[in-house]
């Protein structure tokens, strides 16, 4: 009997952060830049009503992209909702990207946008970063006849750093037109910054941008996979036709849309990130642990000035049931991504800090 060729994958597939450590029930992960405070009070009460689960979802997510385009002052035809912001990244590399192409992806950025360009079987082309920040000359000397798409997170996941607006828009006006730029606002919500700016907001009149969203972070809807894309209506059009029909189930969106019409869930979320990131850096400071500035919901902790390394602080704190994200995959030494948690996750992480280093 022979077995059906199928194509060979010489790519490894994305690795989430650990969550489970053996011979410890009660862990604390701190691992994959989840919500600290979960999910509001709002969208508990909404999954909780009686659903229809014999009944197929809306294909179009019709409440959900009015709510959305209420909320973020755009047009409803210019949105598509994907199972995550993951789904829309997929959608974008198979309507887009033919054999050969070139994407041009930051050197240490999301791992996804990688994978799916291989998988539709561009080639892709790294670009340095600057001190792990996102370098707008070194993509643009990285463009080529062959280029047709670029991908980055802003501010950037796993490194925490961003690129200022007047950067963005550099980067926009030096590519060529006819490439894509797609912008991933995964963690918008929590940045203050005030020379920062959403690709949302700098682009939602281009007609070559295509900006990412999502509900895993700061709504707390990790486990219900839903987020969304924003782009030229005909693009968005475009990706519909080969979206699968049911790809958002009824729960996320209705979930989505409690989320997001909790206004004071989200500032208090984002009012805990500012405190706990503020305390944190400052212990980690004093253990010459280096950091980006507070941006996102992480920190990138580079222990190269520190008298541990990565790996035995990692060692350590898996063994007080804490887990925090390898930067393996990556390809970033001695380095680990510490997601900001709930106060009880918090203070044990800096209790358990304080233990090894005073030891």
């Amino acid at each position: 009997m022979t077995l059906p060729q199928f194509k060979k994958i010489s790519f490894e597939s994305y690795k989430p952060g650990k969550s489970r450590l053996s011979k410890i029930k009660k862990v604390i992960k701190l691992s994959a830049n989840e919500s600290a405070l979960g999910m509001s009070l709002k969208v508990k009460k909404e999954i909780s009503k009686k659903i229809n689960f014999s009944k197929y979802p809306d294909s179009r997510s019709n409440n959900l992209r009015l709510e959305i385009a209420k909320n973020f002052k755009c047009k409803p035809e210019k949105i598509i909702c994907g199972s995550g912001s993951d789904e829309i990244i997929q959608i974008i590399c198979q309507l887009f990207l033919k054999v050969k192409d070139e994407v041009i992806v930051p050197k240490y950025s999301f791992l996804m946008y990688r994978i799916y360009s291989k998988i539709a079987g561009a080639n892709v082309i790294y670009s340095k970063e600057n001190n792990y920040k996102v370098s707008v000359s070194a993509i643009i000397k990285k463009v080529s006849k062959k280029t047709k798409i670029v991908f980055l997170a802003n501010p950037n996941n796993p490194t925490g750093t961003y690129l200022k607006k007047k950067e963005l828009l550099k980067l926009r006006n030096e590519l060529r037109s006819n490439i894509l730029l797609v912008v991933d606002d995964a963690y918008d919500e929590y940045m203050k910054k005030n020379d920062y700016k959403s690709g949302l907001d700098l682009f939602k009149k281009s007609k070559n941008v295509i900006i990412l969203r999502t509900f895993s972070k700061i709504y707390g809807l990790a486990s219900l996979r839903i987020g969304w894309g924003h782009g030229p209506e005909k693009i968005i059009n475009a990706m519909n036709i080969i979206k699968p029909p049911f790809n958002t189930n009824v729960v996320a969106q209705l979930a989505a849309v409690a989320a997001l019409n909790d206004k004071n869930f989200i500032k208090k979320s984002v009012k805990h990130n500012l405190s706990w990131a503020n305390k944190i850096k400052k212990q980690l400071n004093k253990f010459n642990i280096v950091t980006n500035d507070i941006t996102a919901n992480f920190f990138l902790l580079n222990f190269n000035k520190c008298k541990y390394t990565a790996n035995y602080i990692n060692k350590k704190l898996e063994k007080n049931g804490i887990v925090l994200r390898s930067m393996e995959a990556y390809k970033i030494k001695n380095c680990l991504r510490l997601t900001i948690g709930n106060s009880v996750e918090n203070n044990k992480l800096m209790s358990v800090l304080s233990k090894i280093f005073n030891k």
